[in-house]
């Protein structure tokens, strides 16, 4: 293949034999850096996904996000702030620069992608629309929902799915707008609305918490796909290839069993090149991404790998009670992967 041309690039002609190094400078890095902290958009009290604990420090599978990303950056994976945000603040936020990256169950869209001005830059769950409703409404499918009022969070597109579903099966429906999934809880459980629709995740999470989950249920039909995942604004490459290969990182540690329990022991007695590469142990390959090279040691060792933080939040022994299901890694039939770390 040798002179095939594979890209132009401001006049220059790349062949595949040719190595080009493109150094930018990451001015959301530089200002990170400045103010000492990771500025994370997140959900306000989802169980499971991202809520306050008793001290009132943010917990969940989402802050731990940035919470992986201040890790590699700082080497602590306390320096985080949080923003909590809604379905119509989280865009504006992110955008205005309030904050640095917005890890709130945010589905990746092409309008979204496209139109926006943002960049998604992975998936850390593979969701989708669901509906719940009381058990003594009778109900055992959505094609029994026809005339039902539903909770419905504004300015998402669980909005714009519900709104296909009903109209493709000839079904009518009443909206009840809410903002807030605390908000869609407590007008579901007070009977302002018959179901409460969003990701299915989002609806184990909320009857988890509910006094009587019991008397809840989750029907059958999922209505659409929703890759969640962490994104950040456009025109700042080198600060997306940072939040993504933050996450790769934790998908990566999973699958060569690298956990925060003996990524000591890998780093000293791991034969992996792989591994190896990953935790600094051969090479520094956290330096193409401006950090050093214990960048992922860092956030194994403080944060954990997918898995650790799945089975920790929001895994079949918590109280959410979720199994890996398509969210397992590749090698287990699911659709977790990371690309290579080299």
């Amino acid at each position: 293949m040798e002179g095939v041309v594979l890209a132009e690039w401001k006049g220059i002609t790349l062949a595949d034999e040719d190595r080009v190094e493109v150094a930018t400078a990451s001015q959301t890095l530089e200002n990170v850096r400045a103010e000492g902290f990771v500025q994370c958009g997140v959900s306000a009290q989802v169980p499971g996904f991202s809520f306050t604990d008793d001290a009132g420090n943010w917990q969940g599978f989402d802050p731990a996000v940035c919470q992986a990303v201040a890790a590699a950056v700082f080497g602590d994976a306390s320096k985080v702030k949080y923003t909590a945000a809604t379905g119509k603040t989280r865009f504006t936020a992110l955008a205005s620069g309030e904050v640095d990256i917005l890890v709130r169950d945010t589905t990746w869209t092409l309008s979204r992608d496209a139109e926006l001005g943002f960049n998604f830059v992975g998936v850390n769950y593979y969701d989708g629309q669901g509906f719940m409703v009381p058990k003594a409404l009778g109900v055992t499918s959505a094609r029994q929902l026809d005339g039902a009022s539903v909770c419905i969070q504004t300015g998402t597109t669980t909005e714009l799915n519900l709104a296909e579903y009903f109209r493709l099966n000839n079904m009518n429906y009443e909206p009840v707008p809410i903002e807030t999934h605390e908000e869609a809880r407590t007008n579901y459980l007070a009977g302002r609305c018959d179901v409460y629709t969003t990701d299915a995740s989002d609806l184990a999470a909320s009857r988890a918490a509910f006094d009587d989950p019991g008397a809840h249920i989750i029907l059958p039909e999922i209505i659409s796909k929703e890759p969640l995942g962490p994104l950040v604004r456009e025109g700042d490459d080198p600060w997306s290839d940072i939040v993504r290969w933050t996450l790769n990182a934790m998908i990566t540690a999973e699958e060569y069993g690298v956990t925060s329990a003996n990524v000591d022991d890998m780093v000293a007695n791991s034969d992996n090149p792989e591994v190896r590469r990953l935790l600094g142990a051969e090479g520094n390959i956290g330096e193409a991404l401006g950090l050093n090279s214990t960048w992922a040691y860092n956030i194994i060792k403080q944060v954990g790998n997918y898995g650790e933080v799945f089975d920790r939040y929001i895994g079949a022994n918590s109280p959410i009670g979720l199994q890996r299901g398509i969210n397992a890694q590749y090698k287990d039939g699911g659709l977790i992967y990371s690309p290579p770390i080299r």
